[in-house]
């Protein structure tokens, strides 16, 4: 009968602990076990390679520099397309403006430098964590390193997804 009595407040300490531990666990949701966009700064993205400059006009009116992880470098000069699952690249933005200092040397105004930075971007290649947005994770962060709201991080993926012949990437490579 002791058996039978220790065997039972086992099994019920047991049942008491799977369901205290399935109450309290918390709760993953698809969009946490895969987040849809980049939400931290890679690390060491400014040691990063040149990969192009781009500039933007009208409401942006930015100068941009693009660097390239090591592995979206390898791509880029292998003219490797689709781009592979670790490829990273940055956008980094700024104002541009005219440098007196150059005019005068020029003679006249003909010269802009970059100034106030505005924003850094990042796409991120995972065809598995990202397969809702091509493959890619996008990231926007503004000048304070914080990044923007999910309302405009939307607009990115139905923009690039206009150039699926180059795996949803804008720059091309200046080597």
């Amino acid at each position: 009968m002791k058996k039978v009595t220790l065997l039972l407040v086992g099994v019920a300490t047991l049942a008491g602990v799977v369901v205290f531990t399935a109450a309290t666990a918390p709760h993953v949701t698809a969009q946490e076990a895969a987040p849809i966009f980049v939400t931290e700064i890679p690390d060491g993205y400014r040691e990063w390679r040149f990969i192009s400059v781009a500039h933007e006009e009208g409401n942006l009116n930015s100068f941009a520099s693009i660097l390239g992880n090591d592995i979206a470098i390898k791509a880029y000069r292998e003219g490797k397309l689709p781009f592979p699952d670790g490829a990273i690249i940055a956008a980094l933005h700024y104002k541009f403006v005219p440098s007196t200092e150059n005019n005068k040397a020029f003679g006249r105004d003909q010269s802009f430098v970059a100034g106030a930075p505005t924003n850094v971007q990042f796409m991120v290649k995972d065809s598995k964590k990202y397969t809702a947005t091509g493959g890619w994770g996008f990231g926007h962060f503004n000048s304070d390193g914080k990044p923007v709201d999910d309302a405009f991080m939307k607009t990115c993926f139905p923009c690039h997804q206009k150039i699926k012949e180059r795996d949803l990437v804008f720059t091309r490579y200046a080597p």
